[in-house]
């Protein structure tokens, strides 16, 4: 977006969007870490009772703590829970393929994964593109990993290579789990409760022992990006702070761990209040969905102005076609036409509104703090002399 437009605010404001979509996300995985982990005590909590609320706040506390450790502590649980994610993944297509083979005895109907029902009264079109704009919050997370491409070998080569491959498997296994999950469980109650998984486990596999454990398995796996968004952002806030778009006070670093000690702070404290004060988690995801929507339109845009742009080494170039149709259905997407709920756009303009403020302030303090460097109109006439080095 900076080398695109070189328009500061808009840089400063997509970036906020991308910190504010990690801690919308992480607050989203944190109740549902809370409702799981009650599910598998068997306590009977709702996903917005107090003691559901308190263990997300809790648990947003360990990450915290943990995200305090460092870097290479988190990678390491990363790579555990990322495990224990794909294995809770896998037995739910396991359990539907044990419920299509007769030995559970469940009802199985396939046609509800091509049937459109669309209560509101939108046409079918609306209908996929308003399901597309929340389901969109299943695939955030691939964008991060754009800040570890400088570490790799001949990134231009591999790393376009490995994007892609690993979208294409998470759609594969998330497609075969949502086949499952509508076949075995009418749409209308995969929506209630906040552990929907758990349901499809119950109703495919009644008769093994599976359903006990499983809700451990969904929080383990929740709890996975809930880490990752949090580790992300607050190293974005700490990158604005030590750039001088926010206030330099949110990028102290500790002496000790040497992690961003102050950005950890605020951020896990915006996710807690999101826990407090936001409703559900369909209008956490949806937010998180509504702000990568918005900015994946205008960075669409900016892979467009930057093809001018000559550049000398090999690289990646994807069909001219693809920017414009990312653009162009990100844009449609982000829109209310599509059915979105009202509060996702109040969170979003809240959360949004606390950064345009920060950088006001900031903005402020640094020209009343900072005097204009001085002007030199010819550099030439000082070449070599005391006052060029000063």
């Amino acid at each position: 977006m900076h080398r695109a437009f070189d328009l500061h605010f808009l840089t400063f404001l997509v970036t906020f969007a991308v910190m504010a979509s990690g801690i919308t996300s992480a607050s989203t995985a944190a109740k549902a870490f809370a409702s799981n982990l009650a599910a598998g005590l068997n306590f009977d909590w709702g996903p917005d009772s107090p003691q559901v609320l308190g263990l997300a706040v809790a648990f947003m506390l360990v990450l915290a703590v943990i995200n305090f450790r460092g870097v290479s502590e988190s990678v390491r649980l990363n790579v555990v829970l990322t495990l224990v994610e794909l294995s809770g993944l896998l037995l739910i297509i396991f359990v539907g393929l044990w419920a299509v083979l007769g030995f559970s005895g469940a009802e199985v109907d396939f046609s509800r994964a091509v049937m459109f029902e669309s209560p509101s009264g939108k046409n079918a079109f609306l209908a996929v593109t308003t399901a597309t704009s929340l389901a969109f919050f299943a695939m955030v997370g691939f964008e991060d990993s754009v800040n570890m491409a400088e570490e790799v070998k001949n990134p231009s080569r591999i790393f376009p290579r490995v994007m892609l491959t690993g979208l294409g498997l998470t759609i594969v296994i998330y497609l075969l789990v949502s086949i499952t999950s509508v076949a075995l469980v009418p749409v209308g109650e995969l929506g209630e409760g906040g552990t929907p998984l758990l349901t499809v486990v119950e109703r495919g596999a009644p008769n093994l022992p599976i359903d006990s454990f499983y809700p451990f398995i969904a929080m383990f796996a929740v709890a996975n990006t809930a880490l990752i968004n949090m580790l992300m952002a607050s190293r974005l806030l700490y990158g604005m702070a030590h750039q001088g778009v926010l206030p330099r006070q949110l990028g102290m670093v500790h002496e000790g761990r040497r992690t961003p000690w102050t950005a950890i702070v605020v951020t896990t404290a915006f996710a807690v209040a999101l826990i407090l004060v936001v409703g559900g988690i369909s209008e956490l995801g949806g937010t998180t969905a509504l702000l990568l929507l918005a900015v994946f339109t205008v960075v669409n845009v900016a892979c467009l102005v930057l093809r001018r742009d000559p550049v000398e080494h090999e690289h990646f170039r994807a069909p001219t076609w693809v920017p414009v149709l990312g653009a162009l259905s990100c844009a449609y997407m982000v829109g209310p036409w599509t059915g979105r709920a009202t509060v996702q756009y109040s969170i979003a303009a809240w959360v949004l509104g606390v950064g345009i403020v920060l950088w006001a302030l900031t903005w402020f303090l640094n020209r009343a703090l900072y005097a204009r460097p001085t002007r030199i109109k010819d550099v030439h006439d000082l070449e070599d002399s005391d006052e060029l080095r000063h």
